[in-house]
């Protein structure tokens, strides 16, 4: 399982907006992360957090270009977090090798050309509107099956636009769009029901990070726990996710450090005894012997 380290070059994300909103205070964390583990780093310039106002498209080239350009000369795999195709081939070119779109192509209609004419990697998310007015569409009936198979059916048809926009198959991601669009209860049963998703055939991103479905189930007498607040429910998460049949190609988390130690456990505790792999070997090379 990969992870994702998030960078918010943003004045107002949802749980650090204004902590790394300049290029140099945004390298420097993001390098942090690379220490502590991420095998990405998800460089955003605009905040997707429910009632966010755009920013105009300079301001989004003008916190993640200098970033980007800074950890792809220092060797970091990046990734943009972004919704337009500008922002998108400006970032491929300063060296981003993934664009992780929130709106899956739905958003600016130049993305999946821009991706098609890339080698980046594409992660198309499920998305049914922006952020001023996403809560209006986290409608999912019983009648069509359920949010679970109702994201499965949208997220097939996303596929199918994205390769007939020349996208590869091999270059595609899919992430089920925790929180957006989304109602709590929608949220836990999208992580339940991961295993239909994969049914698509394609690796999965999943980012419960600090989300506010997590905040809620936290939350004293139906208040919400700060976002800062959420890591270790958090962590619970992708450990949970790291122990189910169905693989996840990889997790975006704000706490690095916390997930890799997660994952640490996970690995060793479902690991064959070393007692036991020794006996394997030794009964392979008996067998070899013996023919």
């Amino acid at each position: 399982m990969l992870v994702m380290g998030v960078v918010n070059v943003t004045p107002d994300s949802f749980s650090d907006g204004g902590l790394w909103d300049d290029a140099e205070s945004a390298i420097a964390h993001a390098l942090q992360l690379v220490d502590e583990g991420a095998d990405i780093v998800d460089v955003g310039g605009e905040s997707t957090r429910p009632g966010a106002t755009r920013p105009l498209v300079t301001d989004e080239l003008g916190r993640v270009i200098p970033v980007i350009e800074a950890l792809a000369a220092a060797g970091v795999t990046v990734s943009v977090d972004t919704m337009r195709a500008e922002v998108a081939e400006r970032a491929i070119a300063a060296g981003a090798r993934i664009v992780n779109d929130v709106s899956g192509g739905l958003a600016d209609e130049r993305m999946l050309p821009v991706v098609a004419a890339s080698e980046a990697t594409y992660v198309a998310m499920h998305w049914r509107a922006h952020s001023h007015n996403m809560a209006d569409f986290a409608v999912y009936d019983a009648e069509d099956g359920g949010v679970v198979s109702i994201v499965h059916a949208e997220l097939q048809a996303r596929v199918e636009s994205i390769e007939a926009a020349g996208v590869d198959r091999s270059r595609l991601v899919l992430d089920p769009g925790l929180g957006f669009a989304k109602k709590p209860d929608h949220d836990w049963s999208l992580l339940r029901g991961l295993d239909v998703l994969a049914g698509l055939g394609l690796p999965l991103l999943v980012g419960a990070s600090r989300k506010s479905f997590v905040g809620r189930l936290l939350g004293d007498r139906g208040a919400l726990r700060p976002p800062t607040e959420r890591d270790d429910a958090t962590l619970a998460i992708t450990t949970w996710l790291a122990l189910q049949p169905a693989p996840v190609w990889g997790v975006r988390v704000h706490d690095v450090r916390g997930t890799r130690d997660a994952l640490a456990v996970v690995d060793r505790l479902t690991r064959p005894p070393l007692v036991e792999q020794r006996a394997k070997r030794a009964h392979s090379r008996d067998q070899e012997d013996r023919g």
